[in-house]
C-alpha cells in the first residue's frame, strides 16, 4: 500500500491518537470553523478557520472562539455565542459550499506521519486512511453496510493485499465528505472481509489538489 507516512500500515489503529483535522475554508463571511487536533490537561490544540494549530486554555481564546471546560475526553467551546462540544478529530462546520469546487479540508499526520480523516460515505460516519497507493476508496463489509451500499450489485472481483487475493465488489458511492469537501459518485471496492480502517484512495484524492506544509496536508476540491 502507498498510504501517506513514515511506517508500516498496522492494523492496530488507537482512536485516542487519530489527530484528523477536519475543517473547510469559511463557507462565509460569518461563520467561524473549528477542529479539535488534542487535548492537554487543561489546553486544546485547535486549528480556527485553516489557520495554523493553536493551543487555547480553559477560559480563554480568540474574539469568536473560547473554551469553557475540559473533560471525558471531550473540550465544549463557545463560537460566535453557541456552545459545541467536540471531540479530538471533530469539527464544527458552516454550510452553503460544501458541495463546489474550492471546498477544502486540512488534516495533520498523526506521530507516525499517517493521515487520517473523519467523514461520511453516503452519509454514514467514518473513519479514512489517506492512502495514494489504493486506486479507488476501499471500504470493508461492515462499514459499506452500515453505509446502505448494496454492494453486492456491484462488479465482482479479486484485489491483492498482504494476506493474499482478496474478494471485492467494485461500486459507485452516492457522496464521500471529509471536512467541507463533498464528492458524489465516487468509485470505491468493497472487500468482502471487514477492514481495520476505510482507505481514503486515488478514486477521491485524483479529484483534490494536495498540498503539504509540515505535517499538515489541505485538499482542495477541483471538481
Amino acid at each position: 500500500m502507498g498510504f501517506i507516512g513514515r511506517s508500516k500500515y498496522s492494523r492496530r489503529w488507537h482512536i485516542d491518537s487519530i489527530a484528523a483535522l477536519l475543517l473547510a475554508a469559511a463557507a462565509n463571511a460569518s461563520a467561524t470553523d473549528v477542529s479539535l487536533v488534542g487535548l492537554y490537561g487543561r489546553k486544546a490544540l485547535v486549528v480556527i478557520d485553516g489557520g495554523r494549530p493553536q493551543s487555547i486554555e480553559v477560559g480563554s481564546g480568540t474574539a469568536d472562539v473560547k473554551l469553557l471546560s475540559v473533560e471525558n475526553g471531550a473540550a465544549t467551546f463557545e463560537v460566535e455565542g453557541q456552545r459545541r462540544r467536540l471531540t479530538v478529530g471533530q469539527a464544527t462546520v458552516s454550510s452553503g459550499r460544501d458541495d463546489q469546487a474550492g471546498s477544502t479540508t486540512t488534516l495533520m499526520a498523526d506521530p507516525n506521519g499517517h493521515f487520517f480523516a473523519v467523514g461520511t460515505v453516503n452519509g454514514a460516519p467514518m473513519r479514512f486512511l489517506v492512502d495514494t497507493g489504493a486506486t479507488v476508496v476501499s471500504l470493508g463489509k461492515a462499514d459499506a453496510v452500515r453505509a446502505n451500499v448494496n454492494y453486492q450489485n456491484g462488479r465482482p472481483g479479486m484485489t491483492m493485499t498482504a494476506n493474499g487475493p482478496v474478494r471485492v465488489w467494485r461500486v459507485t458511492l452516492n457522496s464521500v465528505r471529509v471536512g467541507e469537501v463533498v464528492l458524489n459518485q465516487v468509485e470505491a471496492s468493497v472487500h468482502e472481509h471487514d477492514l481495520p480502517i476505510a482507505l481514503l484512495g486515488m478514486s477521491f484524492l485524483n479529484r483534490m489538489e494536495m498540498k503539504r506544509e509540515g505535517p499538515a496536508m489541505t485538499l482542495k476540491k477541483r471538481y
